[in-house]
C-alpha cells in the first residue's frame, strides 16, 4: 500500500513530515548527529535491516538531508554527512530529546543534553529569534504567511476563531 504524501500540501510541518515523519529517517539522522557516517556504523547501532536501511538512506540522500562521499574505490563504500538542511533538524531532535525525557521516561532520563563549558544539565526551549523571548502559546499564535493559500488562510482563519472562542 502507497502512503500518503504530504509534499504538495502548503502546511510546513505536513512538508517536513513527508521528509521525516518515519522513525528510522528520524533515528538515522540523530545517529548523525552522534557522529555516524558508514553504512555499517548505522546499522549495527540502529539493529536495522539492510534492505530498509538502504532504503532510508537514499531517502535521506535524496531529500538533501545527507549526501553520500565515496571513501573507498575497492569496494566502492560511502560515507554519509549532515548537509546544511540536514544540521538544521538539529532543534527538532532536541525538543524529541526534551519531550521524551519528560513524558515518556519514568525511570529519568537516560539522555540529556548538557552545556559543554559547565557540564550541567541544558533543558531546551524554542525561542523567538528575533526577541529573545520564549515562544508560548500565550506569546505566539500561527498566522498565514505570505504564500498562503485561500485553503490555508481559511484553515488559520477557522483556527484562531476557536482560540477566540475558546479564551472567551
Amino acid at each position: 500500500m502507497q502512503r500518503k504524501r504530504f509534499d504538495d500540501m502548503q502546511c510546513p510541518i505536513a512538508r517536513s513530515l513527508d521528509r521525516v515523519g518515519e522513525w528510522w529517517s528520524i533515528l538515522i539522522l540523530r545517529d548523525a548527529f552522534y557522529g555516524l557516517s558508514r553504512f555499517d556504523e548505522f546499522q549495527k547501532h540502529l539493529e536495522i535491516a539492510p534492505n530498509i536501511l538502504t532504503r532510508r538512506l537514499a531517502g535521506l540522500v535524496e531529500q538533501g538531508l545527507l549526501e553520500k562521499v565515496q571513501y573507498s574505490e575497492r569496494p566502492p563504500r560511502y560515507e554519509y554527512h549532515l548537509t546544511p538542511r540536514g544540521r538544521d533538524f538539529r532543534p527538532v531532535l532536541l525538543a524529541l530529546l526534551q519531550w521524551g525525557n519528560t513524558h515518556f521516561a519514568p525511570e529519568g532520563p537516560a539522555v540529556i543534553l548538557t552545556d559543554i563549558e559547565t557540564g550541567k544539565q541544558a533543558i531546551p526551549m524554542m525561542v523567538d529569534a528575533n526577541t529573545g523571548k520564549p515562544i508560548t502559546p500565550q506569546t505566539h499564535i500561527i498566522a498565514e504567511g505570505p504564500a498562503a493559500s485561500d485553503k490555508v488562510k481559511r484553515s488559520i482563519a477557522e483556527l484562531l476563531e476557536r482560540r477566540a472562542a475558546a479564551a472567551s
